[in-house]
């Protein structure tokens, strides 16, 4: 195990030449980071957590119902023990022959079965109330941690000038307020990472779980390496479009239109301009050429340049996304009113629909009556998603 952590620890391979990590010891006169530190995150993500089950229940619901938000979730699907036990054993997206077979057993038309195993999958599905509440306490945090980000950059030498990032490294003190920027991105990070598993989940999950793997990886080893000065260009970077992002959510759930319209719109513009140009040609540009004019090669320089650049392809999938859906609203718009939110559900992050919108269709046998007046309306289409802006809530 000593040997493993001796070639784990090389500095070869995470300092520059001739720094060893006796070298970064914390002292009286100056404080360094230390990889022991990392551990504080884990308790800290605890109380993150906590914190946000409060919020959510004590203050964002509150506000939600203040503001009409729907508190109800999906109608729910008439019993039938036979449709229940093929949904939970077997399938929740029945074949067409075997829609037929049930048609057959139940003495119902295949249109009835369908809406019925798209309303029951529904029901699993959150409610518009969750999901402000969701959108909410993200909104908040990253509120909060941006603002704090300004403050504490704005009195720093490396924001106008990104040189500065290197200038002394590695030997840079890790002042207080740095340490606690790091620590509590770190945390949220770690929250995300456990609580995206009963979190409401979107059609990018594969994305943003890789995203958050990433987000952690990078912020540990930024911070190990000392080279935080570049971490709080980036964390104050990408929370900019984050909190306009979730104002534009918490404002499509309250049915605001035009100012969840107008926030989608600028968020679309910050995204783009943040991720898309501020961040090549500021942050990749200091990482890749700024720090090896100051510092020369080491090999750390090149696993951190690799993790950014994997950062920038994911900024490129999600801006195809917000492109998409903006192009999808326009191309509505031209035959009347346009919303982006409705039209691709937030395809940066979004969810198959709370409520579908069901078909009206004729109905012969008696069975089928029943259950008709109860799912009028259930979803357009077969398969349980939305088909662009035919929805009653937003995703």
């Amino acid at each position: 195990m000593a040997g493993i952590l001796a070639w784990f620890w090389n500095e070869r391979f995470w300092l520059p030449h001739n720094v060893t990590w006796a070298d970064l010891q914390s002292t009286e006169e100056a404080a360094f980071p230390q990889a022991e530190d990392l551990y504080l995150a884990f308790p800290l993500a605890f109380c993150i957590f906590m914190i946000r089950l409060l919020f959510e229940r004590f203050i964002a619901k509150p506000c939600a119902l203040g503001l009409k938000v729907q508190a109800n979730g999906p109608q729910k699907a008439q019993p039938n023990a036979i449709l229940e036990k093929v949904f939970t054993a077997i399938t929740k997206h029945p074949d067409e022959k075997r829609l037929e077979g049930l048609s057959k057993q139940l003495d119902w038309d295949v249109r009835s079965i369908q809406r019925w195993f798209r309303q029951r999958r529904n029901q699993e599905k959150p409610s518009t109330l969750r999901k402000f509440c969701e959108s909410m306490w993200r909104f908040t945090f990253y509120l909060y941690i941006f603002t704090y980000g300004v403050r504490f950059l704005k009195k720093t030498p490396w924001l106008w000038n990104t040189r500065q990032c290197w200038n002394g490294y590695p030997y840079q003190p890790l002042m207080p307020d740095l340490h606690y920027y790091y620590l509590v991105e770190l945390s949220f990070y770690w929250s995300l990472m456990f609580s995206q598993f009963i979190d409401v989940k979107r059609k990018d999950f594969g994305i943003m779980c890789t995203h958050h793997i990433l987000a952690v990886t990078l912020i540990s080893f930024s911070y190990i390496t000392n080279l935080t000065r570049v971490g709080t260009l980036i964390f104050c970077l990408h929370d900019a479009s984050d909190i306009v992002l979730e104002a534009a959510k918490m404002a499509n759930y309250c049915k605001c239109q035009k100012l969840s319209d107008l926030l989608f719109l600028t968020f679309a513009v910050v995204f783009i301009v943040s991720r898309l140009g501020i961040y090549p040609l500021w942050i990749l540009n200091t990482t890749s050429f700024e720090l090896y004019d100051a510092l020369g090669n080491f090999p750390a320089l090149w696993v951190l340049n690799v993790l950014l650049m994997v950062l920038q392809i994911l900024h490129c999938l999600w801006s195809y996304l917000i492109i998409k859906t903006a192009y999808k609203a326009i191309s509505k718009g031209k035959a009347g009113k346009w919303n982006p939110l409705q039209v691709a559900k937030d395809s940066r992050s979004d969810v198959e629909s709370s409520s579908d919108e069901e078909e009206t269709v004729p109905r012969s046998k008696a069975p089928h009556s029943t259950m008709a007046s109860n799912g009028t309306s259930g979803a357009n289409g077969t398969n349980g998603y939305l088909t662009g802006g035919t929805c009653s809530e937003e995703h």
